[in-house]
């Protein structure tokens, strides 16, 4: 063989493997080829699974304590409460201390207080109102967690893998959503209430576990600003970044009308439908099943039409799907609904996510994703109150039909907001 031979041969070798590994970075499950990034996805697996089975068990034993509606109500406002408040604040911090000694003690306090829970609860020690103390804590402690957590994200993977990372959460989040809360109601059935809240106590240690195996080379400082300048500087870096401006206003535009699905489902499932809890479980888990689908789809989908494009379609696939639901009692018909919204939903705000997380300077990322977060819970609330009430006075398909006809409005809008070429 001559030398110009085995110049082409190698070539042909080299191009093969450029090949081989294009294809590979550009596969939805890319990211877990990183043993690091794969160790925190399935800790973040289990512990979402651990929320979703103690969420449901709180609600089960605040409904066994004192059953008044503002009492059951009660456990979930006061665990996602804390994120509207705190969650630019806790940002603030995760850029000026050691963001994994913070996720670290976060999770050391939310398993002891988890377990606590499950002992209290075991030995029929526990009330209504140490329950609700717990469940603040915990929110707390969430509050924490949550945009540390997001934050560290681009440590863990490549830049070009960033948004698969991110979809790869939505994946880990919505399969604990479509799964926890049967495997939730078969335990408390089985064992009692008091094994979600010991689950979710392991779901964290498992957490803390992978956590303290991290040897995290960056360390955040203050650089000698006050927590005041900081947080200001923060603000003023998400009010001044064109492509941050847009991605939370993009949040807003979503959310607000898009949780019409999430606040009215169980009176969908009730009073619209005529099922039952398990049918109020079975769309819940139609919902997380369709993201999951969306896993696969949504890197092609946003290589061929761009970020724009693939938040504007999803966000008229999501109104489609909404007033399909809100105008139609048949299952079949209701299923493939609630699956185009679990799959529309998954791919707008994960579009969303990625591109928050791509624009964001690393001495800034908590602060940033902070403020993500405080758009998506102050909207996600605000939304159910509309939502509610609308519905309240006039009924459930009038407020969702009214919800989606907004949100294909906003969606228009959307792409007057472009994110991905800022």
């Amino acid at each position: 063989m001559d030398r110009d031979d085995r110049g082409r041969n190698k070539v042909k070798l080299l191009a093969g493997t450029f090949a081989a590994r294009t294809l590979t970075s550009s596969s939805a499950w890319a990211p877990l080829q990183n043993p690091l990034y794969r160790a925190f996805w399935f800790a973040s697996l289990a512990s979402n699974l651990g929320t979703w089975i103690h969420e449901v068990g709180a609600g089960w034993l605040m409904a066994s304590l004192d059953p008044s509606p503002e009492m059951v109500a009660a456990v979930r406002t006061v665990m996602a409460a804390p994120i509207i408040f705190l969650a630019i604040p806790v940002g603030v911090l995760g850029d000026r201390i050691d963001r994994r000694r913070m996720l670290i003690g976060t999770q050391f306090v939310l398993c002891a207080c988890t377990a606590t829970l499950a002992s209290l609860t075991f030995s029929d020690m526990i009330t209504a109102k140490l329950l609700l103390v717990f469940t603040f804590v915990i929110g707390l402690g969430m509050v924490v967690h949550v945009p540390i957590w997001q934050a560290s994200i681009p440590e863990l993977v490549p830049k070009n893998q960033l948004a698969r990372a991110v979809a790869l959460g939505s994946i880990s989040f919505n399969l604990a959503r479509a799964v926890g809360p049967a495997l939730g109601g078969i335990l408390i059935a089985m064992a009692g209430v008091w094994t979600a809240f010991a689950i979710n106590a392991l779901s964290f240690a498992g957490v803390l576990t992978v956590l303290l195996s991290w040897k995290r080379v960056r360390r955040e400082s203050s650089r000698g600003l006050s927590f005041r300048l900081s947080m200001y500087q923060g603000l003023r870096y998400v009010a001044k970044t064109v492509a941050m401006r847009h991605t939370i206003l993009g949040v807003v535009l979503f959310v607000l009308p898009g949780s019409a699905l999430w606040s009215l489902l169980p009176l969908v499932a009730k009073q619209h439908l005529g099922w039952g809890a398990s049918g109020f479980g079975f769309l819940v888990g139609c919902v997380g099943i369709g993201a999951v689908f969306a896993a696969w789809t949504l890197p092609h989908f946003q290589r061929r039409r761009g970020a724009d494009q693939t938040i504007a379609i999803a966000m008229v696939g999501f109104a489609i799907g909404l007033a399909t639901l809100a105008n139609n009692t048949g299952t079949v018909v209701v299923c493939a609904a609630t699956l185009l919204m679990g799959a529309t939903w998954m791919m707008t705000l994960t579009t969303l996510n990625s591109t928050a997380q791509m624009t964001l300077p690393a001495r800034m990322r908590a602060r940033g994703m902070g403020c993500y977060l405080t758009a998506m819970a102050f909207s996600m609330t605000t939304g159910s109150i509309l939502w509610g009430q609308l519905a309240e006075a006039t009924s459930i398909t009038t407020a969702q039909t009214t919800a989606a006809a907004i949100l294909a409005i906003t969606a228009a809008v959307s792409l007057m907001f472009r994110v991905g070429d800022t």
